[in-house]
């Protein structure tokens, strides 16, 4: 497998924890969203790939192209079933898929530099987009303190689907100042995670495209 990446994309760091969680291989292709003439997944090589020019996308062992996080993973989920990333239990797992869609559906996207852009690009101050970034975050956040578990991971002594989505929503928030410290059950899976092989492979700070300090 090959993914198209971005060392500091959370959709793409959500894809490699799956990976990691699941013991799979993927050589990383990476596409730099900073490069020079607006980046390289807005180049005529990577477009031809993925039309909507984003990241990440996946090459499948069969030479097949996916894109999309949520897609991938749940393709990984089915492909790859021998380390689940759901829960047996029905009930629980839609648990696990909201927390993941409230994450993936309506924290990031609007924190996603496309739309903090188009922000500045109407009249927004970076004191604005910041007060934007900070009420999204926090309100998405806070609503996942409450859903998830009082211990373990999200759901569980173990890492699923929630925790996937979550961690790289709580590397973002780092980045943009939004402070945890209202949010004890999140601090607790970050630790968690903080310690585990498939997170810390996958964090940003350990990927073949992160700049050199």
């Amino acid at each position: 497998m090959e993914l198209y990446t971005y060392y500091r994309s959370t959709s793409s760091y959500r894809v490699r924890i799956a990976l990691a969680l699941k013991g799979l291989d993927a050589r990383a292709v990476p596409v730099n969203l900073i490069a020079a003439e607006g980046g390289e997944h807005r180049q005529a090589a990577y477009l031809a790939l993925n039309p909507q020019g984003r990241v990440p996308a996946l090459r499948t062992d069969e030479g097949q192209l996916l894109i999309q996080s949520p897609a991938i993973i749940e393709y990984l989920e089915e492909r790859y079933p021998q380390v689940p990333l759901l829960a047996r239990d029905l009930v629980l797992r839609a648990r696990e898929r909201g927390v993941a869609a409230l994450i993936g559906c309506d924290i990031h996207p609007l924190h996603n530099v496309s739309v903090l852009n188009r922000l500045r690009q109407a009249g927004q101050d970076e004191a604005a987009v910041a007060q934007w970034i900070d009420h999204w975050v926090s309100t998405g956040l806070a609503a996942v303190e409450q859903l998830i578990g009082e211990e373990g991971y999200c759901f569980g002594a173990t890492p699923g689907l929630a925790d996937v989505y979550l961690i790289p929503q709580l590397y973002a928030a780092a980045r943009f100042g939004v402070g945890l410290q209202a949010y004890p059950r999140l601090r607790r899976v970050a630790a968690l995670a903080a310690q585990h092989p498939a997170f810390i492979a996958a964090h940003p700070l350990h990927q073949v495209d992160t700049p050199a300090a």
